[in-house]
């Protein structure tokens, strides 16, 4: 029995001290430290020079712009070879470029619709181109740098009887024979 009261007091033991040990604390963190130094100003963005501008930026577009200004077709009335004031301000934008490009040529075709017969409108198709040239040459082109063609009605740029058609088809159309590889636009 003593022997069982000591292996009684062996395995208690343990579990008397364990319950008699004192808890660990968890630690607190320290309260916040408050600066009293004075606060420092707020940074001050770093300014970026503008990117440098490229004087080239933009040239491929202002080029197509002159190329497509040079080959814009001009239109006439009915039987007329007079030139309207669309045609005029069209004409008027092709002396700009011309005149920054001095070895530009350029050839004039001049067409109509499918009425009137081949003489005629071989005729007419000639005085057409030939009214562009003299409205460039008027203005300081010089006339060898602006050839002339006619075809007529031979090459319709819109199948079909009626005035939409025709409308279309009396016209002039440009085209660069010359000096165009190294286009400028106009300043």
């Amino acid at each position: 029995m003593l022997r069982s009261r000591l292996m009684l007091v062996f395995v208690a033991l343990p579990l008397v001290v364990g319950a008699c040990r004192k808890k660990k604390e968890t630690p607190v963190a320290p309260p916040p430290t408050t600066n009293t130094a004075p606060a420092m100003p707020p940074a001050r963005p770093v300014e970026t020079p503008p990117p440098a501008v490229d004087p080239n930026a933009g040239m491929a577009e202002r080029v197509a712009a002159a190329r497509a200004s040079l080959l814009q077709t001009i239109y006439f009335e009915y039987d007329a070879d007079a030139l309207s004031d669309d045609a005029r301000a069209n004409l008027d934008a092709k002396i700009r470029i011309m005149n920054a490009n001095p070895g530009l040529r350029i050839r004039v075709a001049g067409h109509c619709d499918e009425r009137g017969s081949d003489e005629y409108n071989i005729a007419l198709g000639r005085r057409r181109a030939e009214a562009a040239k003299r409205y460039l040459a008027d203005r300081g082109i010089d006339a060898s740098r602006v050839e002339t063609t006619t075809l007529g009605r031979e090459r319709p740029a819109m199948q079909g009887s009626g005035e939409e058609a025709w409308s279309r088809n009396r016209r002039d159309e440009f085209e660069i024979t010359a000096g165009g590889d190294q286009l400028r636009p106009a300043t």
